[in-house]
């Protein structure tokens, strides 16, 4: 711990300790001092094929014996092929062609890259609440103030921000469904008020997940669809958070009936290996030349041979429905709380992608920031590590493993519904 205080550069939780962790399996870790915590956080929807999965970590290890690292700038290796040609296979929308990164933030910038000299055009529209990465460039396509700080600015010209579909807390004051769907509405709005009408992309999360887990109407993506084609502006779909079984479908747009033209993945990609990719639409990602852009880690082998096992795992083993049905178990199981609750004021999300959000007056929705953070830390004394947070800090995540069997799931509905009464 001192060691860790010492040397590492942490943008660790405040006032939290951190749990130092050395091993997990499927969905529990050890930390340290050996005690056990059901994980409720995955790494932020990274370990969703479960902690140590044998699988991946037997394709990584073969993999690792043969050749570590190449870089795709000089010459190619196998397991980057596999795997795009496996992601052209699972993506909706007949996306073709991927670029392999190390995250989710080199993921977008990459899209948004592409999306850039793909239209010859230069400007972005994004969402309020929406977070897309932590680089200068993710950062100016993110929605949130307390993610940017004044020191470390200025941020990317050219992005507008267009009202979320958070229906609990509406920012044009309407309720669903007599909105007519008027935050969709409004992009067309950005478009012809707030840009100089150059605009080359869309972007956004099928779940806004650091925004506090905000899931959109069904009839959202259609709706903001309709106008983008209108403009010929891209959609960039960014599932780092969203992807691989983590919502009951294997990817988040799938809820919603419509194709993006450009999808961004990592986190859930490779189970924990360091792995990103933007994959787009053949004609856009053919609008990369020799030399617009490079990743020397990219497509790292052992990574990609990571991801190809963890996609076989998710699939074959029927992940995104058992996981549909595991959400739909803890949602019940949360809703029911909540009806004995005050201080739950909504629960929502899809999958294993649940958000509790927390408030001190159901009708005014005061925002319970506080109770939230303590919440999670009575939780972690319980063995159940959780995060909080969402624009208002009040929302607890529930992103666990997919693999979590029900009995975890029980004792982690318990350990929340214990540590309300104590917040209480």
């Amino acid at each position: 711990m001192a060691e860790y205080k010492k040397y590492i550069m942490t943008s660790c939780v405040k006032k939290l300790e951190p749990v130092v962790l050395v091993e997990g399996n499927g969905a529990v870790v050890k930390d340290i001092e050996g005690k056990e915590y059901i994980d409720c956080w995955s790494g932020i929807s990274v370990t969703n094929a479960g902690h140590s999965n044998p699988k991946v970590i037997e394709a990584a290890t073969r993999q690792a014996r043969k050749l570590v690292h190449v870089c795709s700038y000089v010459y190619h290796a196998v397991p980057p092929a596999e795997l795009a040609s496996k992601l052209a296979k699972i993506l909706p929308g007949g996306l073709q062609k991927s670029f392999f990164g190390n995250s989710g933030a080199e993921a977008v910038e990459c899209a948004i890259k592409v999306a850039k000299k793909f239209t010859n055009r230069h400007e972005i529209i994004a969402l309020m609440a929406s977070f897309h990465g932590r680089t200068l460039g993710t950062l100016s396509v993110t929605g949130q103030a307390g993610r940017k700080h004044y020191s470390m600015g200025p941020y990317l010209s050219g992005v507008a921000f267009a009202p979320p579909p958070y229906c609990y807390r509406c920012f044009l004051g309407l309720e669903y469904p007599d909105c007519d769907l008027q935050c969709a509405k409004m992009i067309e709005d950005m478009i012809n008020y707030s840009t100089s009408n150059c605009v080359a992309a869309f972007i956004a999360e099928p779940i806004l997940g650091e925004g506090g887990i905000i899931v959109p109407p069904k009839e959202y993506f259609r709706e903001a669809k309709k106008i983008l084609n209108k403009y010929g502006i891209l959609f960039i779909d960014d599932e780092v958070q969203t992807g691989f079984a983590r919502t009951g479908r294997m990817f988040g747009i799938e809820h919603y009936g419509v194709d993006p033209d450009i999808v961004t993945t990592a986190k859930g990609i490779a189970d924990g290996f360091p792995l990103g990719a933007c994959t787009a639409r053949e004609d856009i990602g053919n609008a990369f030349q020799p030399g617009d852009h490079l990743s020397t880690f990219g497509g790292n082998p052992v990574s990609c041979a990571a991801a190809l096992a963890n996609i076989d795992f998710l699939v074959k083993g029927d992940l995104a429905q058992k996981t549909a049905d595991k959400g739909r178990y803890m949602m019940k199981r949360l809703n029911e709380m909540a009806e004995k609750n005050k201080i739950i004021g909504e629960v929502r999300g899809k999958g294993l992608l649940i958000g509790v959000e927390l408030v001190k007056d159901q009708k005014m929705k005061t925002p319970a920031a506080e109770a939230a953070a303590k919440t999670r830390d009575l939780c972690r004394e319980k063995g159940i590590l959780m995060g909080h947070g969402g624009i208002k800090g009040n929302v607890l995540r529930i992103q666990p493993p997919l693999v979590i069997d029900k009995q975890q799931m029980n004792k982690v509905i318990e350990a929340i519904d214990e540590s309300l009464k104590k917040v209480k």
